[in-house]
């Protein structure tokens, strides 16, 4: 079986780092980018990607700017505001040579992938949402929130036991030692992760791109799958019913015991339906 490759390119003055496994015996396969969310990193979709590409679907798993092994400017540098994650992600796609692709985005940064299709539908060919805040009036939940208060923030997002503890209770699963390796080790060796966590809390602007999104996905003419986990502790599954109902080519994915990350934890349950729904026609 084909491992995935870690990449990094340099677009202007950022550093994206990037997972990519690539179906082999496929001729034109198709190009899914998949978009983690708050407070995770590309490490989050690795139980996805060889069955994509077994399936023939190339996967492009990046860090966020600010996130696992991408660049973590300082904010005087990058606003770490949604529009700032765009243009950077927008530049990514540019420079990489991706034409048309698939987006599968999750969380609270899902939100920033959302807004990139509605805002260049010519160039998504469909979009999958997993557990993503979809309808105005959510808001941060409260682990996610503490980690941009005045003065806790600060030690907070320095302290990777902080992110162990949110992705713990957003999965309501303990998360494997070697996963929790990964996620910690960037906060071990510098504090920019945490300042980059800090700003990005501090400057989601959530309330104005949920506005965006909830006016904007109905008049989205894609072909939109939601995948829920209906044990979130955050997100409700009653707003991506509603949401689903608005849509124009949608279609609701739910699993009954899955959470906040349903990726982590039941891929298996995923893949199946994720793949049929990538590989339709028409």
């Amino acid at each position: 079986m084909a491992k995935i490759t870690k990449n990094s390119i340099k677009v202007g003055s950022l550093e994206w780092f990037y997972g990519e496994l690539a179906p082999t015996g496929w001729e034109n396969p198709q190009t899914a980018i998949l978009l983690h969310g708050l407070p995770a990193q590309s490490l989050t979709w690795t139980g996805l990607m060889p069955p994509l590409a077994e399936n023939g679907i190339r996967s492009i798993a990046p860090d966020w700017i600010g996130f696992g092994n991408s660049s973590k400017p300082e904010k005087r540098d990058f606003a770490y505001t949604p529009d700032a994650f765009l243009t950077a992600f927008t530049e990514l796609v540019d420079t990489l040579s991706l034409d048309r692709v698939s987006l599968v985005v999750q969380g609270f940064l899902g939100t920033v992938g959302i807004q990139y299709a509605l805002r260049n539908p010519d160039r998504v060919a469909k979009l999958v949402i997993l557990n993503a805040p979809l309808m105005t009036g959510v808001k941060l939940p409260w682990q996610l929130q503490q980690l941009g208060l005045p003065v806790a923030g600060e030690m907070l997002t320095q302290d990777p036991l902080s992110v162990e503890r949110t992705l713990e209770a957003g999965s309501k699963m303990v998360i494997e030692d070697q996963y929790l390796e990964a996620y910690r080790k960037p906060y071990l060796k510098s504090s920019a992760p945490g300042r980059s966590l800090l700003a990005t809390i501090r400057n989601l602007r959530l309330a104005e791109a949920l506005t965006e999104i909830s006016t904007g996905l109905p008049n989205l003419d894609l072909p939109i799958q939601i995948v829920w986990g209906a044990a979130d502790p955050w997100l409700d599954l009653a707003q991506a019913e509603a949401c689903v109902k608005s849509l124009k080519q949608g279609e609701l994915i739910t699993l009954p015991t899955a959470a906040h990350y349903p990726q982590e934890h039941w891929y298996a349950e995923i893949k199946a339906p994720l793949i049929q729904f990538l590989r339709r026609q028409g």
